[in-house]
């Protein structure tokens, strides 16, 4: 998940000399923050600064942060659809390409590369933003206009996938797609609209042998659709134990997933609570991570503490009394 970010004191200085998306477009700053969190912390990956909306400004697309994204003009019919540009990989955020080999140079820790999901970027096209809870214009737009959707969805994909192949080309050592919003749909429309574009963002920098990480929030009821996906690592958010999702999805790492909530809390009630996790990872391959991005009310402390007891944990089943298998 989000590593950097305004928990962060030094995060909040680069802040203060940028906007949000001036600083997403500087490559300097751009390393300058995905670094931050790897100097701090023992962590065993960087995970780039950037945001899911930059890929779009490539297809036309006016976009501000207050702090959110906000689009300038929603995408919402046919005609607003065709005058999107499918831009040449070279053309989407060229400041990213140039940022990695930055980062590359300056750590010694695998780095992360990321874009958003198809159905979730057409989620802030068509509600001009995180407007609502559960996105319901955008949810009542598929079912007006269908044909549409699946215009836009295809453009989305093919950026989508130049993005993520400009990401690996330029030097990422595994890419991530975040499908923030999956979750609010039902399993019969995600089949319909969610699942094919992204398991086609997925497929298209499979030839490119990196590791491909597929995340979304609150999609326990598509966890079929999601064992369905190109992907060798499936992220879990906070709400289900990884003991109860893993019989689900085999064969796949899992990545997850402690509530991000957590590192509110009393140091020692970060490490149960991270143990716990990791007690529930046991049985195949796990990633340990937070269940969704890092809040900024975190203290830093306490990030520190939570990867103190990741590394102290000792993963074998017979160290753990009565352990899950």
């Amino acid at each position: 998940m989000r590593q950097a970010g305004r928990y962060l004191p030094e995060y909040r200085a680069v802040k203060e000399r940028y906007g949000f998306f001036e600083m997403c477009r500087n490559p300097e700053a751009v390393t300058e923050v995905t670094l931050q969190p790897v100097r701090r912390f023992d962590l065993d990956a960087a995970i780039l600064f950037s945001d899911i909306m930059v890929p779009l400004a490539a297809m036309g697309v006016e976009i501000d942060f207050a702090p959110g994204p906000v689009i300038a003009r929603p995408v919402r019919t046919a005609a607003d659809v065709a005058r999107l540009r499918v831009p040449e990989a070279e053309e989407i955020a060229p400041f990213v390409a140039a940022a990695i080999p930055m980062v590359r140079a300056a750590t010694h820790v695998p780095l992360i590369g990321f874009a958003g999901a198809p159905l979730t970027l057409a989620a802030y096209l068509v509600e001009s933003g995180g407007t609502a809870e559960g996105f319901p214009g955008f949810r009542s737009w598929l079912h007006q206009q269908p044909g549409t959707a699946h215009a836009l969805l295809d453009k989305l994909t093919e950026v989508t996938i130049r993005y993520l192949r400009t990401q690996i080309t330029a030097g990422v050592h595994a890419v991530q797609l975040f499908d923030s919003w999956a979750g609010v749909h039902s399993a019969a429309v995600h089949a319909r609209f969610g699942q094919p574009y992204a398991a086609r963002a997925l497929a298209g920098i499979g030839d490119l042998s990196v590791p491909r990480i597929y995340f979304a929030t609150n999609a326990h009821h598509l966890l079929d659709q999601l064992a369905d996906l190109p992907a060798e690592v499936i992220g879990v958010d906070w709400r289900a134990p990884l003991s109860a999702v893993r019989p689900a999805l085999p064969g796949r790492t899992l990545q997850g997933n402690l509530d991000p909530a957590v590192l509110t809390a009393a140091p020692e009630v970060i490490a149960e609570q991270a143990r716990e996790v990791l007690r529930h990872g046991i049985g195949g391959p796990h990633i340990f991570n937070l269940g969704h991005g890092i809040r900024p009310d975190v203290p830093p402390d306490r990030v520190s503490r939570l990867v103190d007891a990741v590394r102290s944990f000792d993963r074998e089943p017979a160290a753990i009394p009565g352990g899950l298998r």
